[in-house]
C-alpha cells in the first residue's frame, strides 16, 4: 500500500478499523525507516547524541533502542565525554 493512500486511511476517522490498520502499516514503516536513518547517521559520523538530538529523544533511548539492532559493519563511535 502506498504511504501517502495508508496516511489518508490512518486519518479518516470513518472506520476505525482499517484506520487502526493502517496506522499499524505506518509504524512499522516508522520503525523501519528510523532504523536505516539511524545507521546511515552512525556510518555518516554521528555519535548517539546527534541521532538522539535529531529525534527529539535521550542519547539512552535511542542507544538502548537501536545498539543491538543496528548493522554489526558499522563503526561505532564511542563516548569521549
Amino acid at each position: 500500500m502506498e504511504s501517502t493512500r495508508v496516511a489518508g486511511v490512518a486519518a479518516d476517522t470513518r472506520d476505525p478499523r482499517a484506520g487502526l490498520r493502517a496506522i499499524a502499516s505506518l509504524r512499522a514503516m516508522t520503525e523501519r525507516l528510523e532504523l536505516a536513518q539511524v545507521e546511515a547517521g552512525l556510518r555518516a559520523g554521528m555519535s548517539w547524541q546527534d541521532i538522539a538530538e535529531a529525534l527529539g529523544v535521550s542519547r539512552q533511548a535511542v542507544h538502548k533502542k537501536y545498539a543491538k539492532r543496528i548493522d554489526a559493519s558499522i563503526a561505532v563511535p564511542r563516548r569521549t565525554r
